[in-house]
């Protein structure tokens, strides 16, 4: 049988996330599941739900399996001394969510897992610590030094991937370059290849402004880099590369089912039509990295933490979501 390591990170402690986890350790699994996170939070967010939770550490000699229910294998990452109240962000917990993410990161590029799914952070309390974060896909390009990635969340029937990630609406035409678009097309063309198992990629690409720019009455930028970048990629890639087309026709039904995925220029233009057709059932995935990383399509839940009533179907697909790119993944490549 073939059984693939799978480590999740916990993500924000005063969150949903160790609830999660422990509501996700009482289903089965193929797959061998390994949390990164501190034991007593887990053990606290088990007694609190009434649900049974054996955790076991997980070391580079820990035998293979799969899931048991009601188990969790553990890479202990402590919390200081300072409580964690469910709900209540503190400065104090970055430092751990941010060890946790770098303990996934050294576990997937030796090797020692297949793929690494997180759990929702907090990105202001993180910046407010004095630590720099900007967001998973950043952090792990550049644990990782990967030249560039794309974040592409993906649900039933849709994908879509972004030009641009976490910069605000004001900086984003001046970061639209044909470097850029080359780069992440390039990525976006080769990892549906690798990951996806799509031979010939059909890639959808919207515009920059109103109606792909109107001939250059409503901005240029559809006229001097996107249009002239599209051509040259069409001539070196081995895919079909569409548009540059007005995002808001581009969703239409009959447009979504001739392409493999949609790639929008900045993160709002993009991701509102994908969480409105599937969120709770959404994953992130960041292309360009020399591992698998998937996440949760929602956040980390302050207004609800602590009251047992948080949702795992964004987990559970997340998972299924992971397991089928190994699998992919090793069947084009024998193993990651």
């Amino acid at each position: 049988m073939d059984i693939s390591r799978i480590l999740i990170t916990a993500g924000e402690p005063a969150g949903i996330g160790p609830e999660i986890m422990v509501k996700m350790a009482q289903h089965s699994c193929a797959d061998q599941l390994i949390i990164c996170a501190s034991p007593s939070l887990l053990t606290a967010a088990a007694k609190k739900l009434q649900l049974p939770l054996e955790l076991s550490e997980f070391t580079p000699d820990t035998r293979l399996e799969s899931h048991r229910t009601g188990h969790l294998w553990i890479i202990p990452c402590e919390l200081d001394a300072t409580e964690v109240n469910p709900g209540q962000l503190n400065v104090a917990h970055a430092a751990y969510v941010l060890d946790t993410l770098k303990i996934a990161h050294e576990h997937a590029i030796s090797g020692q897992v297949d793929a690494i799914l997180t759990g929702p952070v907090h990105k202001g309390i993180i910046n407010e610590s004095g630590l720099s974060f900007s967001g998973h896909t950043e952090f792990f390009a550049e644990q990782s030094q990967s030249e560039k990635v794309v974040m592409m969340l993906a649900t039933e029937g849709l994908r879509v991937a972004l030009a641009t990630t976490h910069l605000s609406l004001r900086e984003v035409p001046d970061a639209i370059t044909p470097e850029l678009l080359t780069q992440i097309i390039t990525i976006l063309v080769e990892e549906l290849k690798s990951k996806f198992s799509i031979q010939h990629p059909r890639v959808l690409v919207c515009g920059l402004n109103p109606h792909a720019g109107e001939n250059g009455h409503l901005g240029t930028e559809e006229i001097r880099v996107i249009e002239p970048t599209l051509e040259t990629l069409r001539q070196n890639l081995n895919a079909d590369i569409i548009g540059p087309l007005p995002a808001d026709t581009a969703f239409q039904p009959n447009k979504l089912a001739e392409v493999d995925t949609v790639l929008a220029m900045y993160h709002d233009q993009g991701l509102p039509t994908l969480k409105y057709k599937g969120f709770g059932k959404a994953v992130n995935v960041t292309l360009g990295l020399p591992y698998i990383r998937t996440s949760v399509d929602h956040g980390t839940g302050l207004d609800i933490a602590d009251k047992g009533i948080a949702d795992i179907g964004s987990m559970q697909y997340a998972l299924q979501f992971t397991q089928d790119l190994i699998q992919r993944h090793k069947q084009s490549h024998g193993s990651l």
